[in-house]
């Protein structure tokens, strides 16, 4: 999704804009529309051509009233505009697709194993993991944003105890799962796409408990096969529901924040001085790159009742998407919002959601990109475009395809990257 500061929005008619198609965040300006939505309506009616319409919610205040109140709105029925009108068949099983109690039973066990505690002996392994990303800069051009998309499987594949050999494909499908219509992950259609890589992910995680149910490992999938809500075992539809979401939460941020806030660096040349110049901002860097990106772009929910939001009645059934990206840019919360700040503070994004549902993999995803940039920072002096780029189709990752980028390295940089072997080439997914 291409990033930048609203033109006039007065002369846009609100009745045309159409936030669920996927176009609009490869090659249009959402966030001109946002604007124009957060100041005139910021809780707008959609209709979609086939008849099916839902609400947007676009400022700060109401997206995190629709996420954090379950009593109003409800996830069991789908989160993702892909879903829209259609029961999902996760809803009740799966964390991220249910309410409580069922989701308080699956979230506390969960959040514990994957708090930034239990976390914190990754470290090593994610270091190794971003040195051998960045090692091809040593040589010459890199494809940032396609390198990316190894970069969490690398640890999530092993936290979660999946075959070393099966990441790349994983990673390849989960990004058909969230970008179905993008013309580098689409095959046989939008639709088709959807559903083939849901069926083939599926079955994925339905072998693999299979295999390990007789002998849970000492990993998150091990974890799962012995948590007990409620007192009891999961079952395996649910245990394959989970596994699929915890991967696809893994991949849908990491990657698409690392690309993002690398071409925010560039595009602001003087924060990035700024960064080398005091590493600590490390950390407020990495939260002001989340904001920036927002890379879960929306969340959607169901009015379980007639209720009111912002002083507009929303009908029991209708749907409700929450625009992330939107309410990173509102004034009222962020001054001067579109402006990229290494130093930002305070930044209260809610890049990884708000309430109940925020993102359960948050501290992974913080650790990962806090080595990241902590690594950028000691190794390269300056990034410079290579090559055009290109921006995810997708109504639901706001994402970066392709950043091709080279490195002026810093002193003694080159022969620290040509220490480790470069990252499997993930041009060979496909």
């Amino acid at each position: 999704m291409r990033i930048g500061s609203p033109a006039a929005t007065a002369d846009i008619a609100l009745d045309t804009i159409d936030l669920a198609d996927p176009e609009l965040y490869a090659s249009g300006d959402p966030h001109t529309l946002w604007h124009a939505l957060r100041e005139r309506e910021p809780v707008h009616r959609q209709t979609l051509p086939d008849g099916r319409s839902f609400w947007s919610v676009t400022s700060y205040r109401d997206v995190n009233d629709v996420l954090r109140d379950h009593t109003r709105y409800t996830s069991q029925r789908g989160t993702l505009l892909s879903i829209l009108g259609s029961s999902d068949p996760a809803g009740g099983l799966m964390m991220a697709a249910s309410d409580p109690p069922v989701h308080t039973a699956l979230r506390e066990p969960m959040g514990k194993a994957l708090s930034a505690r239990a976390l914190a002996h990754w470290e090593p392994r994610i270091r190794e993991v971003v040195l051998r990303l960045l090692a091809p800069l040593a040589e010459g051009p890199l494809d940032l944003a396609q390198a990316g998309t190894a970069f969490p499987m690398a640890f999530t594949g092993a936290l979660m105890g999946l075959p070393e050999d099966d990441w790349a494909r994983l990673a390849h499908l989960t990004t058909m799962a969230v970008a179905p219509e993008d013309p580098a992950f689409e095959a046989g259609g939008g639709h088709t796409t959807l559903l083939s890589a849901h069926h083939e992910l599926f079955e994925y995680f339905a072998r693999r408990v299979r295999t390990v149910s007789a002998a849970p490992g000492d990993d998150l999938t091990g974890f799962l096969l012995r948590m007990r809500p409620d007192g009891r075992p999961l079952r395996q539809d649910e245990l394959v529901y989970n596994c699929y979401s915890l991967l696809l939460g893994a991949n849908v941020t990491t990657p698409h924040a690392l690309a993002a806030t690398v071409l925010a660096l560039m595009e602001h040349p003087d924060q990035y001085r700024r960064l080398l110049a005091e590493p600590a901002l490390v950390t407020s860097a990495v939260e002001e790159g989340l904001r920036w990106s927002s890379p879960a772009n929306h969340f959607m929910r169901y009015a379980v009742k007639d209720t009111e939001q912002n002083g507009v009645r929303i009908a029991r059934g209708d749907a409700v998407v929450a625009w992330l990206g939107s309410a990173n840019r509102d004034a009222a919360v962020f001054p001067d919002p579109y402006r990229f700040a290494v130093d930002r503070s305070p930044n209260r994004h809610v890049a990884f959601g708000f309430g109940p549902h925020y993102c359960i993999g948050a501290p992974l995803a913080r650790i990962a990109l806090r080595v990241m940039f902590q690594e950028i920072v000691r190794l390269v002096a300056e990034f410079r475009p290579a090559g055009p780029v290109r921006h995810l189709k997708s109504n639901f990752v706001a994402g970066i395809s392709s950043l091709p980028v080279t490195a002026a390295l810093r002193d003694g940089a080159a022969e620290a990257l040509a220490a480790h072997a470069p990252l499997p080439r993930p041009e060979a997914v496909a």
